[in-house]
């Protein structure tokens, strides 16, 4: 299992979404639990965030590897976890 790193701003209204999303589909299925979530905050982490090719928040990555970026949809979120659960 893969983690994801998570990027956001404190005062994001489409982060603070994408937290809500995570928390129900945790919720609905505990196997996402199981996903390690390393959440950046940009302002707070410029330079690690550099390393990352991305504009908008919220912008999830796994591997590496980007798998969302900007206002999420449920469908988002848990494709990013079911991503994290399927690869090492």
């Amino acid at each position: 299992m893969a983690k994801i790193v998570y990027f956001f701003l404190k005062n994001c209204p489409h982060c603070k979404n994408a937290d809500r999303m995570i928390a129900e589909l945790v919720e609905k299925n505990p196997e996402y639990a199981k996903v390690e979530i390393a959440k950046v905050d940009e302002k707070l982490s410029p330079l690690y965030a550099t390393k990352y090719d991305y504009w908008y928040v919220p912008a999830f990555y796994v591997n590496e590897r980007k798998v969302h970026e900007g206002v999420p949809t449920m469908e988002a979120v848990e494709n990013a976890l079911k991503t994290a659960l399927a690869e090492d």
